[in-house]
């Protein structure tokens, strides 16, 4: 049985929506992020030295890291389904933008978040003006640019193909849906500007599996 670690309001809903999708049976084991850090719990080092989510369990086979997991899925139990045919554009396109989603799309999305929450904190009267005055500066000269530069590059690669990896969906699409749900909370993923994105996003929404996915996981914020 596959056990999915799975931590609310994390990377860990994509694992479920891709087991969905499979159809493949599993558990799921639920943690709670602490309320005030927004950290996973300390039970969660049990499963993986590092205590992060996703991580999965599948007998005495532990994987963690999002790309990794769906790698996993697909060769150990995937029977060549949500994967385009080894040595076509497809398959390079979908090597790419499985790693994209956390290798390029996140960290952006995240520095956003860090330097956002700085310029909310408390802080000694004397030290916030500059301290806020610094995240502003790097989300104004670095952050911000670079997220800007990628929407318009996904929505450009959208407008040419419907699906990430090629004319049909795949398990590429699944870890790109949660920088993309986060920049629609937060980073101008608007109808109006990015129409191919906000297209894809609402046909990712409507999927029976993905459905299925949010009704396991539990609420989920960037949805």
């Amino acid at each position: 049985m596959i056990i999915v670690h799975h931590l609310n309001n994390s990377r860990s809903q994509r694992i479920l929506w891709l087991l969905e999708e499979l159809g493949l049976p599993y558990e799921v084991r639920r943690y709670q992020r602490d309320p005030q850090t927004l950290l996973a719990p300390p039970e969660l080092k049990a499963v993986h030295p590092l205590g992060k989510s996703p991580v999965i369990t599948d007998g005495d086979i532990t994987v963690a890291e999002s790309g990794a997991i769906v790698e996993y899925l697909l060769e150990a139990h995937g029977q060549g389904r949500l994967r385009p045919p080894a040595g076509t554009p497809e398959a390079r396109r979908f090597s790419y933008w499985l790693h994209f989603a956390e290798g390029s799309a996140m960290p952006p999305l995240l520095l956003k978040l860090v330097f956002q929450r700085i310029q909310t904190a408390p802080m000694p009267f004397f030290v916030k003006p500059i301290a806020r005055g610094i995240a502003a500066k790097v989300l104004d000269s670095f952050v911000e640019p670079n997220l800007q530069a990628q929407l318009a590059y996904m929505e450009a690669e959208l407008a040419q193909r419907p699906w990430f990896a090629g004319e049909d969906f795949s398990a590429a699409d699944i870890p790109m849906s949660f920088p993309l749900e986060a920049a629609a909370q937060r980073s101008g993923l608007t109808p109006e500007r990015t129409p191919h994105l906000s297209d894809w996003l609402a046909r990712i929404h409507a999927r029976p599996a993905y459905q299925r996915a949010l009704a396991q996981g539990g609420p989920y914020d960037y949805a």
